[in-house]
This record gives structure tokens, sequence and C-alpha cells, in this order.
């Protein structure tokens, strides 16, 4: 059984940085659905049962900033809104057990495949194939402004968190508040140029495999069998089925996922190049913004993959604030694995 112990109730000086060392401009309101501002209401009592979910109820496609964004929807339409990010290598299976509790509440839920991944395409064969960290923040912004939500919360674990961080950081009047697992993520090129103990570049190694042209044609030709292991170091505890990473593993051949893939992690310790017209975001980033929404990091408290200690970014947090580490084995997918506690996390932030 999953327990969670808040930041009061833990001994936090147990906790270790890696875990296991094997182990991504205030937009005008004119037109927009202030979403956060409403209340969520229950919807049939038997919309959601104990039972493990395979599928989504409704899944969509709509044409925002560069790219046609396909994603979930749950939920009532003028629900309070819930945007709730992946990471890599995963996809928004992660949230399929979160999504049905978070609309039998009241909650209008939206899951989006983020640039790369699933059914997700770009609009225009010129447009560069960039997986820098402020341009998936940038994305949800635009997929806001399609779907006409003014303001949601945001939840996610991995590239999902690091994009949700950099929405509340650069556009907190877009973001109610904020659940996110292994706390702060925002990063930048110069800070990534320092180099870590031995021991913490191990866990790092397909950085660095990335890195080579070796790496990127071994991940194009092993992509599922490298995601399968990644899932493995990352939570170690987890028995995962083969169907449910099918399931997610059918993201992964979407066109533009190596490209996006290799751009990200090469553009993290400058091998890569962003793009110019993001260069102030990235500016702003660097500076490791404080977040000033109401937010609740969360940890599992057998995540196999590179994170940081709690205590190590709790300054990074202004706004009204809880840490929760979730017991029992929890690795890195952590809304897949302890979906109840994820989608009580989202909903006691709401009433911060």
């Amino acid at each position: 059984m999953n327990t969670i112990a808040t930041s009061q109730e833990i001994d936090r000086d147990r906790r270790r940085f890696l875990g296991s060392a094997t182990a991504a401009a205030i937009i005008a309101s004119f037109g927009l659905v202030d979403s956060g501002a409403a209340q969520p209401r229950n919807v049939a009592p038997n919309a959601i049962d104990s039972a493990s979910h395979t599928s989504f109820a409704s899944l969509k496609q709509i044409e925002a900033g560069l790219l046609n964004v396909g994603y979930a929807e749950a939920g009532p339409d003028d629900g309070p809104a819930v945007i709730l990010l992946h990471g890599w290598p995963y996809d928004i299976y992660s949230f399929v057990d979160v999504t049905p509790r978070l609309a039998s509440k009241g909650y209008r839920v939206i899951v989006p495949y983020l640039r790369g991944f699933g059914t997700t395409s770009f609009l225009s064969r010129g447009t560069v194939r960039n997986g820098q960290q402020s341009v998936v923040a940038v994305d949800i912004i635009a997929l806001m402004d399609a779907l006409k939500i003014q303001k949601a919360i945001l939840a996610g674990f991995d590239w999902g968190a690091r994009t949700a961080n950099i929405v509340a950081a650069l556009w907190p009047e877009r973001c109610r508040g904020l659940v996110s697992v292994s706390g702060y993520l925002i990063g930048s090129q110069a800070a990534n140029e320092a180099p870590l103990p031995p021991k913490a570049e191990l866990a790092w190694w397909y950085q660095f495999y990335f890195a080579t042209d070796r790496g990127r044609a071994g991940y194009n030709k092993y992509r599922r069998d490298f995601a399968k292991l990644i899932w493995q170091l990352a939570s170690p505890q987890w028995n995962f089925d083969d169907a449910a990473f099918n399931r997610s593993a059918a993201s992964f051949e979407n066109p533009d996922h190596v490209d996006i893939v290799i751009h990200n992690y090469r553009w993290r310790i400058g091998l890569a190049k962003g793009e110019s017209q993001y260069d102030e975001l990235e500016k702003r980033l660097s500076a490791s913004p404080v977040i000033t929404v109401p937010t609740i990091t969360m940890e599992g408290d057998s995540n196999g993959a590179p994170h940081p200690v709690d205590t190590s970014y709790r300054g990074k947090f202004s706004g009204k604030y809880e840490y929760r580490l979730i017991t029992g084995g929890i690795g890195h997918n952590l809304p897949q694995e302890a979906p109840q506690e994820f989608a009580k996390a989202v909903i006691d932030v709401g009433t911060f």
C-alpha cells in the first residue's frame, strides 16, 4: 500500500541526490474562459472505480501554435482546467488512471502528447525540430489559448514537470497551481557546464550516449528497447506489464520523436543550438526564477532516475507549498505508479 509523508513527517537527511546510480511573452486573455476560477462539481458516481484503465474516453486533435496537438480530454467543459504533462520516455498513458479520478470530481482534464510524441505533429515541414526547454512550455501556452483556457492547474513529471515549472515561473497568471514530481527542474546550458561527481554523471549515461552519432542511430533503431530499459532503471520496483508498456511505446513511433529527443539532450549540454526567438525566455530561465504559485512537489521513494533532493529546491517556491514523499516502492513514473496520490495532490493544490 502506498502512503504519503509530508515534509514535516519524514527525515529528509536519509534521501539522496540520485536514488539509484544505475539508473525540457504573456498571452492576451481576450476571448479566453477562466477555467481556473470555476469550481469542481461531482459527476455520476459510477464514473470511476478502483480498476486500472487502459484507454481514454476521448482523444482529440487541435491546431495550436506550431503544432497539431493530440490530446485526451475528460470531465465537464466548464470545470476547472487541469493539464497533465508527461515526460520521456513516457506518454499520456502515464495519466490513464489519474484522468478519470479528476474528471469524476468535476475537473476538465487535458492530457497532451508533447511535441515528438504520439499524434502530435508539426504544421510545417520547415519548422525546426527543437526540443529545448522553453519551446515545450510555449507549446502548452499555445494549447491553452487554442482550447480557450485562461488558467489551469499544471501537473507533471520528468519533461512534463520541467514544462509545468516553466509555465508557472514565466506565466504565473496562467497557472492556478502546480504539482511537480521531483520539484524544481528548470535548468540552463550555463548551469549544465559544471561537471558532476562520477557517480552522478553515471546516472546521465543516456545523455552522453545521445551526444554521439552512434547514440542517435542506436536510439532510432532500438527506441522501444531503450525506453523499456529506462522504465526499468527509473522505477526498479514497478512491475509494469507488456500491455502497459506497448500502449506508451506506440507514441515513440512519431516521425519527429528521435529528432526532438536528441535535440533536447544535446541542447542541455550545449552541443546543439536553440532558436534565437527563444533566447529571451532562456535568459530569464537561466536566472532560476522563483515560482510564486501554490505548489505541491512529490517524490517516489524508489525513484531510480537522477533527481534533486527536496531540501535543495525548497527556496525556489515562495507561495503556499507542500512536499510529499510517496512510499511503497514508487519510482520515477509517479502518476502511473501511484495515481491516487497524484490525483489527490492535484485536487489539494487547487484548495491552497
